[in-house]
């Protein structure tokens, strides 16, 4: 199976951090086209508006796209699309989430990347961002009631959760534009997700 990967330098260089480098990828900046959609069996799209996406040009060829806020069934995707998270730091992950009507042909597809899929709901923000992000929301909610620090929360919570970055951390690597969307989002139908103030 032969894999075309459209992104960024930083999403390939993150995606890169934990593949085994073989035949299986082609890198891009920019989507397949034409004749490469018949060169390649599955697709994954990170830096590509979901909305500028002809997805029927895929054929019925596995394709992932990074969307986090919108549903699939929001964009009106046909059953080939599945929806991953490519926000900063999740590439690295061993365990990727995906949403959608997901194929034998879909799931070949993480066995090559030697990643684990776990089947969530197509549902805004999926299970990690939406809990990371409620945290993040949360920290600034403390920072804006002088609980403690911005570094003094972000070592409580690497001490006492054992999580790979504060909150403030995290929000720096994923970027405070992509958390405030979401909540955003998430505010829309759960007003406890509503955005703090300050972030």
């Amino acid at each position: 199976m032969r894999i075309f990967i459209q992104g960024s330098e930083e999403q390939k260089n993150e995606l890169l951090s934990s593949l085994v480098k073989n035949e299986h990828f082609s890198f891009s900046q920019t989507l397949p086209n034409e004749e490469q959609i018949e060169l390649f069996d599955a697709f994954i799209v990170l830096d590509v508006n979901p909305k500028e996406i002809d997805f029927y040009s895929f054929k019925d060829k596995p394709v992932f796209i990074n969307e986090v806020i919108l549903t699939l069934l929001e964009l009106c995707t046909p059953k080939n699309i599945g929806r991953i998270s490519g926000w900063p730091t999740f590439l690295k992950r061993d365990t990727w989430e995906v949403s959608g009507p997901i194929t034998p042909d879909m799931l070949d597809v993480f066995t090559i990347l030697n990643k684990n899929a776990i089947v969530v709901k197509d549902s805004p923000g999926m299970v990690a961002a939406r809990v990371i992000s409620m945290i993040i929301n949360e920290a600034y909610f403390a920072l804006n009631e002088n609980v403690s620090s911005k570094d003094e929360i972000d070592l409580a919570m690497k001490l006492g959760t054992n999580y790979p970055y504060g909150p403030f951390e995290w929000s720096e690597k994923i970027g405070l534009t992509h958390i405030y969307n979401l909540l955003l989002k998430l505010s829309e139908t759960d007003e406890r997700c509503k955005p703090a103030f300050i972030l």
